[in-house]
């Protein structure tokens, strides 16, 4: 009878894993041909998270970041901000597309609003929805809230704070979590400095969370940098904002 219930609990986890599982979405920004990637749930009205990957690309990070997130009752999807044939092979072109985006915020923008109606034909609730983002899709939550999207909350993880010094500052009513790495040498104490300052000024609801001897890709179990213990308090910060702002 023990053995009975120790294969049907193995096999009912089974085909839980093989349940979850990331589709490819074909979707456009003008004649640009975008595919990003829903958790299995999709077409249910649950709340929705939009997730912005790193610098590469959708990532490991990404799609195991979205997994986890369906396992919370969230539909997830993952955009793609450069578009088919644009995706970088190494750093250096990597550098240089995410450069371009972050000078022309506005594309950038309009990359992620373009995401973020994908996310809402995808079956997710279009009043309970955040945007999550990792490194350059850090920059690019922090860039959601600055656009003023009706999103509940945004989170940035180890992405880049600072945005250029001829923009002005805009009220960001939205929900605001930074989750910084201490020792992230791409931060530089005055884009900090003037974060607080911005989020101050437009009234904002927002926490930034520093986390001690981690430096910037500190979640992502791929890097040198990953700190095991300072990612896992990451995520539980993350599922509590979400749990705060969407449930």
């Amino acid at each position: 009878m023990k053995l009975s219930l120790t294969l049907l609990t193995v096999f009912l986890g089974m085909q839980l894993t093989l349940a979850q599982t990331l589709k490819t979405i074909a979707y456009k920004d003008g004649t640009q041909k975008l595919n990003g990637l829903v958790t299995s749930n999709a077409g249910k009205k649950l709340p929705g998270v939009l997730i912005l990957p790193a610098w590469k690309g959708i990532d490991e990070e990404a799609k195991n970041a979205a997994l986890q997130l369906e396992k919370q009752g969230y539909v997830v999807f993952i955009a793609d901000i450069y578009g088919e044939g644009n995706i970088p092979t190494d750093n250096d072109a990597a550098a240089k597309i995410a450069g371009t985006y972050k000078q022309d915020y506005k594309a950038y923008q309009q990359r992620i609003s373009v995401a973020l109606e994908e996310l809402k034909k995808q079956g997710a609730n279009p009043d309970k929805i955040a945007v999550i983002g990792y490194c350059f899709g850090g920059t690019g939550a922090l860039e959601t809230a600055r656009a003023q999207m009706p999103v509940a909350g945004v989170i940035s993880i180890h992405g880049g704070l600072a945005k250029s010094n001829d923009r002005l500052n805009v009220p960001i009513k939205t929900k605001v979590l930074v989750e910084n790495p201490a020792d992230d040498e791409s931060v530089k104490p005055e884009d900090m400095t003037n974060l607080i300052a911005e989020l101050k000024a437009g009234k904002t609801d927002f926490q930034i969370i520093t986390y001690a001897n981690s430096k910037h890709t500190f979640t992502s179990p791929e890097s040198p940098d990953y700190n095991e213990v300072m990612a896992k308090r990451a995520w539980n910060h993350t599922l509590t904002f979400l749990k705060e702002i969407l449930k």
